[in-house]
């Protein structure tokens, strides 16, 4: 047998290998070997040890501190931004009686599988797992469905979820477009009456941007039947509907001679292109549901009819919801997921669309919300279809906006009160003085602070409760609390005249009313 020089083999591999080739344990290898027991299994697990050692000194010098490519970890006040938003669109979900669902971050591959149109090549695969294909998910309207198909018995369900997903694109961080971000999403499930549902989710979606103090963006909306039968109508075989309908969703982004320009890369005649143009680039309103019932030749489409008369629905339903002003109905809207079937809509702002700085194209942040009607796609599961109807609302795309037009301002703690002492020479901090004042405040509901410090220095306590936001400050001097009184302070105040500049004198008794006044008027 070939003999290997004892410095290329690692200790923890040789006693490894000893003990599993020759089946006995290191006090048996002692006999066979005529060496003592207790020394050679010292020497081992010694060496062994420090071969692991070793191994971990080395991966430690090859850490590299980073988050990956389009992730970000979240702090602060994008932290508490991001919370505020959660609560708001929840608060909305709830009041039109959404119930939540939460669904596992990965499925079976299949489950995702060709639900995606050309961007299924963004979904992450992730290895086998006990036989086991997954995927993490790209949305969370493909996992609901799977749910739907999976509970037969539920034949109606108005659900809410706020989850992440994760997507293979090409990451633009200041912009919110990420690799894993948050999406919010509304879904309504169930068969009823044509576009009732599809208007109370667009009214759901007025109602987020308004509570968001939202005053610039749009809706557009179309519907997939209208588009479909325009393209059949222009000449578009079917099996270069989706691809041609991917094509014109670009038109937010890119003229329409390069829009041209994909579709007869993908096969389109140039004469077909132009007459689907002449149609695509048309938005309005009323005028336009004219216009398509007119139209010599889209007149004569049933698909393009039936999309027609969806929608002059929709527009008496929302204008019942006084939901119509932001609505601007556009031909160009295609959204390139293949489940939708009826009405489409995104939500878009001055910051969505791309900007041209002189030779170079920024990137834009997108649409903010989108979603639709997909009435066959837990049919694709269970062979039971049940219509459902939605939108998402892209959280980490709407702090960027938030954050670039100075709407961001959000304290990083969610505290508001600081409980804080001072004193002169002998002072000893009050410190369970002030853990007494911040279990009141505790008991009352109200979210307060105080220094861990046991004798903290004035300066230092403002310094850290006016860094973290907190609107007011709960004083206590050994003089004042003696009396049984505590000095209340609005914070943050420049204004020297100001009458509140320098805090009021309250009663100990009255502490938690004030405060609580203080912060309702300041809310």
């Amino acid at each position: 047998m070939q003999r290997i020089p004892p410095h290329f083999v690692s200790p923890a591999l040789l006693l490894d290998a000893l003990q599993h080739t020759l089946k006995i344990c290191p006090a048996r290898l002692c006999v066979r070997f005529s060496v003592p027991s207790r020394r050679l299994c010292t020497h081992l697990h010694t060496l062994s040890s420090a071969d692991d050692d070793m191994g971990k000194d080395d991966k430690s010098k090859s850490f590299n501190l980073k988050v990956p490519k389009g992730t970000r970890d979240w702090t602060g006040e994008d932290a508490a931004l991001r919370d505020r938003l959660f609560q708001t669109v929840t608060d909305v979900f709830k009041r039109h009686g959404a119930t939540t669902l939460d669904t596992p971050v990965f499925e079976l591959k299949d489950i995702l599988s060709g639900k995606y149109g050309e961007d299924s090549k963004l979904i992450y695969d992730l290895q086998d797992q006990g036989g086991e294909l997954c995927s993490l998910r790209y949305d969370l309207t493909v996992p609901l469905a799977r749910w739907l198909a999976m509970n037969p018995s539920v034949q109606s369900f108005k659900r809410y979820q706020i989850a992440k997903v994760y997507r293979r694109d090409q990451p633009a961080m200041t912009k919110g477009r990420m690799r894993e971000f948050y999406q919010c999403d509304f879904d309504i499930a169930g068969s009823y009456d044509a576009m009732i549902p599809d208007a109370e989710v667009l009214k759901i979606t007025t109602d987020v941007f308004d509570a968001l103090d939202w005053d610039s963006y749009t809706i557009k909306i179309n519907h997939r039947k209208i588009l479909d039968g325009m393209f059949k109508a222009a000449g578009v075989k079917e099996e270069l509907i989706r691809p041609i309908s991917s094509a014109v969703d670009k038109l937010d982004k890119l003229p329409w001679s390069e829009v041209k320009k994909e579709m007869e890369t993908k096969g389109l005649p140039a004469d077909v292109a132009d007459k689907i143009g002449e149609w695509v680039q048309r938005k309005g309103g009323n005028d336009l549901i004219e216009f398509l019932k007119t139209d010599e030749v889209l007149s004569q489409s049933e698909d393009v009819s039936q999309g027609v008369r969806d929608m002059e629905l929709l527009f008496a339903y929302l204008d019942a919801f006084g939901a119509r002003k932001r609505i601007s109905f556009d031909l160009s809207l295609a959204r390139g997921l293949d489940y939708y079937t009826g009405l489409i809509y995104e939500v878009v702002t001055d910051g969505s669309a791309p900007r041209v700085q002189g030779q170079q194209r920024e990137i834009g942040v997108g649409s903010v919300a989108a979603g639709g009607r997909y009435d066959q796609l837990v049919g694709m599961f269970s062979g039971k279809p049940i219509p459902c109807v939605g939108i998402s609302f892209g959280i980490d795309r709407i702090i960027s906006i938030m954050k670039a037009h100075g709407q961001s301002t959000q304290r990083a703690k969610d505290v508001d009160a600081f409980v804080m002492a001072f004193g002169g020479k002998g002072f000893t901090g009050m410190l369970t003085d002030r853990m007494q004042v911040a279990q009141e405040l505790w008991a009352a509901g109200i979210k307060a602070e105080f220094s861990y410090k046991l004798k903290p220095k004035l300066p230092q306590q403002f310094k850290q409760a006016e860094s973290a936001g907190v609107p007011l400050a709960v004083i206590l001097g050994e003089d004042e609390l003696k009396e049984g009184k505590v000095k209340i302070k609005v914070l943050g105040i420049k204004d020297e005249n100001n009458p509140d500049k320098d805090g009021v004198l309250v009663d100990r008794s009255s502490m938690v009313a004030e405060i609580q006044k203080r912060l309702a008027n300041a809310a």
